[in-house]
Order: structure tokens, then sequence, then C-alpha cells
């Protein structure tokens, strides 16, 4: 399920272009022609789910003792809810999952070539799966799920009345993604080895540590961008050692306000600012010494900080009125794609920044984790 964040559009910021490794020797370019891109050269793995959204009543709420505006996970009492909404209301049906919405940001941000952004995940042989490739290809995502028969594909509910989306997330297959069944295959391996800029989110930590380690250990080993996000506190919480063993391979954080505390206490760190924060996440041990971690942070309409060698930098957002806020939701995967569309180019920091800020400012503009044809950034 993808998370609230709500960042915004950047302004131009006057930081100081940051390099994204200490043995470059020139910064990265800063023409308005991207660097050459070939398919593949993003890769993200993680949990896909089927968004289906349709408008509802409140009597459809009531018989899933649903909340207007909420986000939970499946229970048993609403397996039937999905096949319902299907049937009784008109749907629309999206790509989604926090790592897969990422990805298509990116791409989209991007335009051309379509598939540079590649994406691993776990769905089922069923209608939902067929659908979920479809809208995959529609945003120009080089999709490669791994396909199996003992659960469905997972999907995200979004029950919308009025101005409220009640989302209810049943992960299903995506929590049965398998190493030595898809990753581990010579031709899916090829795609890992092709690309420059990796991207997980934090929540496919609870699904498969093995295979984020694998990927992890190929991008530390070849001086590749590898970047997590934390994702929520739970995962801070509950699911640390595992957090702290891909740690080491980390060259890009990602997290927002909430994630950053969660973090911090886990850690010890005994700070609340969020730039302490920054500043001690990215001092963490790191493998690869040929590239300084960078970690950044989002505080809503707050300055977004991000920590660089022993310097933390932050990037003032634009206002925006409240009511031109649509949803929230998805926006902190949205700031992740925009972000990732320029490191995969190559572009300064504080270009990928911008480029953040701008797409969760369109995302939060429109219902769901949805966006218009083009992007109008420069």
């Amino acid at each position: 399920m993808q998370r609230a964040r709500s960042a915004m559009a950047s302004e131009e910021p006057k930081a100081k272009k940051q390099k994204l490794s200490e043995d470059e020797k020139t910064e990265s370019p800063t023409k308005k022609t991207p660097a050459k891109l070939s398919p593949n050269a993003l890769f993200g793995m993680g949990n896909p789910l089927l968004d289906i959204s349709a408008v509802v009543d409140k009597d459809f709420l009531d018989k899933y003792t649903l909340k207007p505006n909420d986000q939970i996970l499946a229970e048993d009492k609403h397996k039937a809810l999905f096949e319902e909404l299907v049937k009784k209301f008109k749907v629309e049906y999206h790509a989604g999952g926090a790592t897969q919405n990422s990805i298509k940001i990116a791409q989209w941000m991007i335009q051309e070539p379509h598939n540079v952004g590649t994406f691993f995940g776990c769905i089922g042989k069923d209608k939902f799966g067929e659908i979920l490739k479809q809208k995959a290809e529609e945003a120009h995502i080089d999709a490669h799920y791994y396909e199996q028969d003992e659960e469905p594909t997972g999907s995200c509910a979004a029950c919308i009345t009025g101005d409220n989306r009640s989302l209810v997330a049943n992960l299903a297959a995506a929590n049965c993604y398998k190493k030595d069944k898809h990753l581990d295959l010579e031709e899916n391996w090829k795609l890992v080895e092709k690309a420059n800029v990796y991207y997980i989110a934090g929540f496919f930590l609870t699904v498969s540590l093995e295979s984020i380690l694998k990927v992890a250990k190929h991008a530390s080993e070849n001086n590749k961008l590898f970047c997590l996000n934390l994702s929520a506190p739970f995962i801070c919480q509950f699911f640390k050692d595992n957090l702290m063993q891909v740690m080491p391979y980390v060259d890009v954080l990602f997290g927002n306000e909430t994630e950053a505390a969660a973090f911090a206490k886990e850690q010890d760190f005994e700070t609340k600012d969020i730039k302490e924060i920054a500043k001690k996440a990215q001092a963490l041990p790191k493998v690869n010494k040929k590239r300084q971690r960078i970690v950044v942070l989002t505080q809503g309409k707050d300055d977004t900080a991000m920590a660089l060698s022993d310097k933390v930098e932050t990037f003032p957002v634009l206002k925006i009125d409240p009511k031109d806020i649509v949803d929230t939701n998805g926006a902190g995967d949205a700031f992740v794609g925009g972000f990732l569309s320029e490191l995969v180019q190559e572009k300064p920091l504080d270009q990928c920044v911008k480029a953040a800020h701008y797409a969760a400012n369109v995302i939060i503009r429109r219902a769901g984790c949805t966006f218009p044809e083009k992007p109008d950034f420069k």
C-alpha cells in the first residue's frame, strides 16, 4: 500500500551541486540534454499490487466496517470486498505498490526511451494478474513478474466517498516472491546486471531479504547506486535486523519524518532533529567506500533535508493551497520516482530533489498515484 507523504513542489534551491561519488573528477552534467539512457537502466523490486478504485456508497463501507479515510490490510472479512467492488461499481485499474509506483513515475518523468525502468515482483495466475501486466505495459515499464498459482495477485481497493479514500490492501501473491524461482534465473539476472541504479522500498524486507541482499551486493561490487526506502515506522521497528543487514550497501536512503524518528529511536541516535538524524544515518558503516551515502528525508510541507558527507542541505517546498490537494496517498512514492528519474540520468543532486518535489506535487493534485500524459518539468 502506498504511504501518505505530502512532499510538495520545490523552489529552485540555491544549494551547491553535490557530487555523486568521491572519485568523480567532474560534476554531473547540468545541461538539459539527458545522459543517454538505455532500457533497463533503472531496476526496482517489490510488492506489486493492482490498484482498484471506485466511487462507492456509505452502505458499502458499512458492510465491510471501513472508515471513510483510512489505510488497512485486508482481513478475512474483506475477502469478498474486491470481487464485489468490481461487480457493483465502475472501477479503474492502475499498476500499484510502493516500488512499482516509483519506477512508474520515474519512467513517466523520463518519457523516452520506454522501458528504462525494470520491475520484479510476484503475482498470481489470474485475471487481476493479467490486468496488472497490461497496466505495467501501458506505463512503459519492463515488468517481469514471478507468476505462481498458490496466492491471488495482490490488490489495493480504493473505496472513494466524496473527498475520502478508504484503502484496503491484500498483499497475497506479493508475499510469495522467491529468489531461486525468479531472481536467480539467468534471463532475469541479466536484466539486473543491465541496470545502473537500483531501488527497493523497505516493505520488501518483509518478503525476501535474500533477494535484496543479492541485488545490493551486486550494486556495491560494481560501484552502481543502490537505493532503499525506510517505507514505514514498523519496518524500522520490527524488521530492524533485516534493515541493518542491507544498510551497509545503501548508497541513497529515503524516508519521511515519522520513519526517520522511528529509525533514530531504534538506532539509539538520541536525537529528534531531522538534520542530525540524516547526518547520523549517512555516517553508518558502508561497504562501497567509492560512494558516500546520501540520505534524503522529507517532512511534508516543510523543507526536505539531504545529508552527504558531513553536510546537511535543506530544500524548501513551494506553498500549495490546501484546496488544491486532492490526495496525498502515493506522494512519497512519487517523490522517489522523480528523484530516480534524474539520478539515472546522472544529474546533480539538487536537480534530483527538484524533480522529486515536482513529481510529488503533481500526484497530490490527483486521485491515486496517477499523472497526466506528459510532465511539465524543466
